[in-house]
């Protein structure tokens, strides 16, 4: 058959008569893509080393579910196991699948709700079983399917209150999954009992090999787990302060700035604080869970972690609207920055000090020192007031009259224009239709022109008239300066809530003789979704 090539267009054709095109870009993708397979290996490679890296722990739990599939697969492997168990022993192997978690206290979460739920659910079956068998065939068949409609809509009900939802929502879901398979089953199987026990048996030897590994071999808790992100929530919060502060007197140009800001270190500091609530919920969830590991035994205070949460991100949106004062389209020249450096600096590194005392109490359990709050921090602040009062020039501005007359010109200049509007109106409808119509095509025209030279001058319009007013020179300095004071404002609150952190946990007395400093050098675990279980990271 031949080509049809259209008028005006050249197609070259290869031997086989392929378009040239078309074979130039299959070779290109093929090229492509066996240059993505080449570099697989390392990529994978790389992307192994940098996981394991992240956080060793993650190595530990993945032999540790494959040592309990191992052993729980002996249910099939070993010739006398699986006489006493048989085709049951599948159910072991679910088991440790959907319960073995990266920590204890999920682990004991879900394997208990799952021994919880079988255990209530047999038992239902059960008793609706026995008052079936002394009815004939026909009634059975209708008491079952009404018991089935009923409890099931009973117990997805019960899914919607808080309380079940957040503790034993799992365990409400295998009630329903074991409930009907016993219940609909024995109407149609002999010896349902049998098989009932075998799998309630195979399910507990997955439970107690789970238990096991989380409990006894290298635990993972979720407590530890939310007292480290608690510190290196602070610890982020204070480096983004002092970052943002330092960066916003720095005289290096804007676009060295933006060149830097490829990875803000500023954002990722007190990224992890806002992100952390739906974190900070469930790993204290399942540290609600957990026995009493602690050397003195004390209960995990996780509720008291979840309100120090909840302060450091009230806390965190005053940095992120200070780290806003970076990138606002009006800047203070850097003339009238220097003047207020050196107490802004100072102010932002004691808050900085205070907050990494914090952390450190936190870290080490022990209650924080006597002079968190130190004379620096209160010399600091009154030298920016100071400071500030020092210069009200450029605070109140000497023209105060010129924004009420820029405003007066732009009413006047818009009564001006409102009767030459009317007045084209007026005249346009006396006119014919077909003179209308093109003089409205016309003025449809010039005003769609003037709208669009609108939108273009608007924001060098409002720029100037704004850099027009004398006091605005100052004016985002003043909006930093007062969001710095707000920070030291709100880190009273913070330190009241770590101080009832530390009476409830029943931290130690501070003791400056064996204080040891902890600095962040390494960077601290980061527990991210992927370490908590899928319907939590789904939440």
């Amino acid at each position: 058959m031949a080509t049809k090539v259209h008028v005006g267009m050249e197609t070259e054709m290869n031997g086989n008569g392929v378009p040239e095109k078309v074979f130039n870009n299959w070779k290109k993708r093929i090229h492509d893509f066996s240059g993505k397979m080449k570099r697989f290996p390392g990529w994978l490679c790389r992307t192994i080393w940098k996981v394991g890296r992240d956080d060793p722990r993650r190595m530990i739990h993945a032999f540790k579910v494959g040592l309990s599939l191992t052993l729980v697969s002996l249910l099939y492997l070993m010739e006398p196991l699986f006489k006493g168990i048989g085709q049951n022993a599948i159910w072991a192997v679910m088991t440790v699948v959907v319960v073995l978690e990266f920590t204890a206290g999920a682990t004991l979460c879900k394997g208990l709700n799952r021994g919880l739920g079988t255990v209530l659910a047999g038992s239902l079956a059960f008793f609706i079983e026995f008052i079936a068998t002394k009815s004939g065939k026909v009634f059975r068949a209708v008491f079952i399917g009404a018991a089935v409609f009923l409890i099931g809509t009973a117990a997805t009900y019960m899914r919607f209150f808080p309380y079940i939802k957040k503790n034993y929502d799992y365990g409400v879901v295998i009630f329903l999954l074991t409930f009907n398979l016993i219940t609909v089953s024995s109407y149609r199987v002999e010896n349902v009992l049998k098989l009932a026990h075998d799998r309630f048996y195979t399910i507990a030897i997955g439970c107690a090999i789970c238990l096991f590994m989380s409990l006894l071999v290298f635990p993972i808790w979720s407590g530890e787990d939310l007292h480290n992100s608690t510190v290196a929530k602070l610890e982020g919060l204070a480096k983004s302060i002092e970052a943002c502060v330092n960066e916003y007197f720095d005289d290096s140009d804007t676009k060295e700035k933006q060149e830097r800001s490829s990875e803000d270190p500023i954002y990722k500091g007190y990224k992890a604080v806002l992100d952390s609530k739906s974190t900070d919920e469930t790993l204290a969830l399942y540290a609600s869970w957990e026995p009493r590991h602690s050397r003195h035994c004390y209960r995990f205070p996780w509720q008291q972690y979840v309100k120090l949460g909840a302060v450091l991100r009230q806390f965190g949106y005053t940095v992120v609207a200070l780290h806003g004062c970076l990138q606002t389209e009006i800047q203070t020249p850097r003339s009238v920055r220097a003047l207020f450096k050196d107490p802004s600096i100072r102010l932002a590194g004691e808050v900085s000090k205070a907050l990494m005392e914090l952390a450190n109490s936190i870290r080490n359990r022990r209650h924080c020192s006597p002079e968190i709050l130190s004379d620096h921090l209160h010399e600091a602040l009154q030298d920016l007031n100071t400071a500030i009062k020092s210069q009200p020039r450029l605070f109140l501005g000497s023209n105060s009259n010129q924004a009420t007359n820029m405003l007066a010109l732009a009413a006047a200049h818009a009564a001006r224009q409102k009767p030459e509007r009317d007045l084209g109106v007026s005249l346009s409808s006396v006119k014919t239709d077909s003179s209308a119509l093109m003089e409205w095509k016309t003025k449809r025209v010039s005003e769609q022109t003037k709208e669009n030279e609108r939108k273009v001058l608007r924001p060098q319009l409002s720029k100037i008239a704004i850099t027009s007013l004398e006091f605005s020179e100052a004016l985002p300095f003043a909006a930093f300066a007062s969001l710095l004071v707000e920070i030291v404002a709100r880190l009273d609150n913070v330190i009241e809530e770590v101080e009832e952190l530390g009476r409830i946990a029943c931290y130690k007395e501070f003791n400056p003789d064996n204080e040891i400093i902890v600095t962040c050098e390494k960077p601290p675990v980061d527990v991210t979704k992927s370490q908590l279980p899928s319907h939590a990271a789904s939440d």
